[in-house]
């Protein structure tokens, strides 16, 4: 239901923007804004703010900052305002499910304000960051492996796939046939290339041991299940400068630091479950 509403209220927004004549949006666009706001709908005004926040979203997800955009969303915010007061008018703001998705609205922004002013007042530093890209090369290793596997449920069933595959079945083949992992059966069983670090451990050890063309000679188990693996090839391993991954660096700590965050903060407060 609520997200039928949402759908909705999105597809009548956008039509009521279409719909609106180019004299109309001309006219928005023509008309400066006095002492920060851009409009009044029945006395009430529309803050510059607010058209301005819409602006700085549209340009994070890849539109142009131009005057046809303001025009749009200023638009866009008249026709919110004229709804918002229209539905006031009618109680809905009153209505339980209503407040319970606004309430939840609220909280949305709050957290999300919260982590962002976390994450910039604790941006590891350079020397953080290369401590952690040198644990990571360390752990990568100095290969990558180009790999196949057939995943089932059972150690049975791993061996009745090494028996079809001594018998000269194709890899490939039975991969398409038996294999649980839906990310790779369709090209049969290719993990293309990764380092073994990327692997659970008993996976990454089996395939190590491999040679190139070479198939494990007995079923290996991890959590997901038995495993065929057949190594197709190796190569050198270049990791990237560190220059190149420090951005990224960047977001995995401050994910770990998140995480870690949340769960100081709720260790601290008093759940009731």
């Amino acid at each position: 239901m609520k997200t039928c509403f949402s759908l909705l209220a999105g597809m009548l927004l956008a039509a009521l923007l279409v719909a609106l004549p180019a004299s109309a949006q001309d006219k928005g666009a023509a008309a400066p804004a006095q002492n920060g706001t851009i409009a009044t709908v029945n006395g009430k005004p529309i803050s510059q703010a607010k058209l301005d926040i819409l602006v700085r979203e549209r340009v994070a997800q890849g539109q142009h900052d131009s005057p046809e955009l303001r025009s749009y969303l200023k638009q866009e915010l008249i026709n919110r305002e004229v709804l918002q007061q229209e539905a006031v008018k009618r109680g809905l703001d009153k209505n339980e499910q209503v407040m319970m998705q606004l309430d939840m609205v609220r909280q949305g922004v709050l957290v999300a304000a919260f982590l962002q002013d976390y994450l910039r007042k604790n941006q590891p530093n350079d020397a953080a960051l290369k401590n952690e890209y040198e644990r990571i090369k360390a752990q990568q290793g100095d290969k990558e492996y180009r790999a196949r596997h057939i995943l089932v449920k059972t150690e049975e069933e791993a061996k009745d796939a090494l028996a079809q595959l001594a018998k000269g079945a194709k890899f490939e083949t039975v991969a398409a046939e038996k294999s649980l992992d839906t990310g790779s059966k369709g090209n049969g069983g290719d993990l293309n290339w990764a380092p073994p670090g990327r692997y659970v451990k008993p996976f990454a050890e089996a395939l190590t041991k491999l040679k190139k063309g070479e198939t494990t000679k007995t079923p290996v188990q991890t959590q997901f299940g038995w495993h065929v693996i057949q190594l197709q090839d190796e190569r050198p391993l270049k990791m990237p400068a560190f220059d190149e991954a420090k951005q990224q660096l960047v977001q995995m700590l401050g994910q770990q630091s998140l995480q870690k965050l949340v769960a100081d903060l709720r260790s601290k407060a008093k759940v009731t479950e």
